[in-house]
This record gives structure tokens, C-alpha cells and sequence, in this order.
């Protein structure tokens, strides 16, 4: 996508993370139970989060090592052409703060990633400069912790 590239990047996140969710609602609830703002048990919810923390996980791998061989084929430190980078970082974004299956968390997560990624705060711009893949991830995946955080604060106040 020519046109905001991260910003494309993002939504596909988000697609992801309430694509897993909704299977899992399906799988662990039942396909007569929405899946905005469904209930699980305990249980069930450890395993969504270990099945989140794999998928989380193979993303930020896949992307380290794609990201790496882009830069390298291209000859440039960040690429706008990798937005992997932003996938894994949104979905950080929604696993670190438990986010429910609401439009509302999935909106505001989403707002909150994309400013932290453009803003970049300490120790977003100063991890760019890790080697290669490492430097394009690892910005974002920070800029997915500061969105969580703002989303268990939004959660504070009653979102």
C-alpha cells in the first residue's frame, strides 16, 4: 500500500488480534455467544493468552528476519515496504493490555499504537539503531506497550 503503508499495517493487527479472538470465542464460548464482550473461564483464558503469545511471538520472529532481509535487499535501514513491523507492535498493543473484543479498546488501541509509533517516544527512537530487523521491530513493539498502557488506563477511567 503506497499511501500510509504503517498506518495499513496497523489495521491488519488489529484484524489479527480480533480474528483470534473471535475463533476462540467460537471454539471456547460457542457460536451462539457474541463475540463482543464475551465471558470465558479461567481456564480457557490462559490458554487464549498462550495461543495469543505464540502467534505474538512468530510474528516478531518472522518479522525480525523478513525485516532484516528487506533492509539488507534494499540498502535501507527502515523500508516504508515492511509493515510487519506495525502488525506485531498492534497486536502487542491488544495483548499486553487483555483488550476485550469491544470496538470501543480495539478503536482507541489502535489510535493509541499509531501515535506512539510516529512520536516515538524514549526508548522507541533510540532501539531503531539495534542492528538491522532488530532496529525496524523493536521501535514498534515499544510503542505497543506505551498503547497498552494507555488503554489499562483508559480501562481505569471506565472504557
Amino acid at each position: 500500500m503506497p499511501a500510509v503503508p504503517g498506518t495499513w499495517g496497523s489495521l491488519v493487527g488489529v484484524a489479527l488480534y480480533a480474528a483470534v479472538g473471535h475463533v476462540f470465542s467460537r471454539f471456547f464460548v460457542g457460536p451462539n455467544v457474541p463475540a463482543v464482550g464475551f465471558q470465558i473461564d479461567r481456564s480457557a483464558a490462559i490458554v487464549l493468552c498462550c495461543v495469543a503469545l505464540g502467534i505474538c511471538l512468530v510474528v516478531a520472529l518472522v518479522g525480525v528476519l523478513s525485516a532484516n532481509r528487506v533492509a539488507r535487499f534494499t540498502g535501507k535501514k527502515d523500508p516504508q515496504i515492511v509493515v510487519v513491523d506495525e502488525v506485531s507492535g498492534q497486536f502487542i498493543t491488544y495483548l499486553c493490555a487483555l483488550a476485550p473484543l469491544n470496538w470501543k479498546y480495539l478503536l482507541l488501541g489502535f489510535i493509541l499504537f499509531r501515535g506512539f509509533d510516529v512520536w516515538k517516544p524514549f526508548p522507541a527512537r533510540q532501539a531503531e539503531a539495534l542492528p538491522s530487523g532488530w532496529g525496524i521491530m523493536a521501535d514498534d513493539w515499544i510503542a505497543g506497550i506505551y498503547a497498552a498502557i494507555g488503554l489499562w488506563i483508559a480501562r481505569g477511567f471506565g472504557l
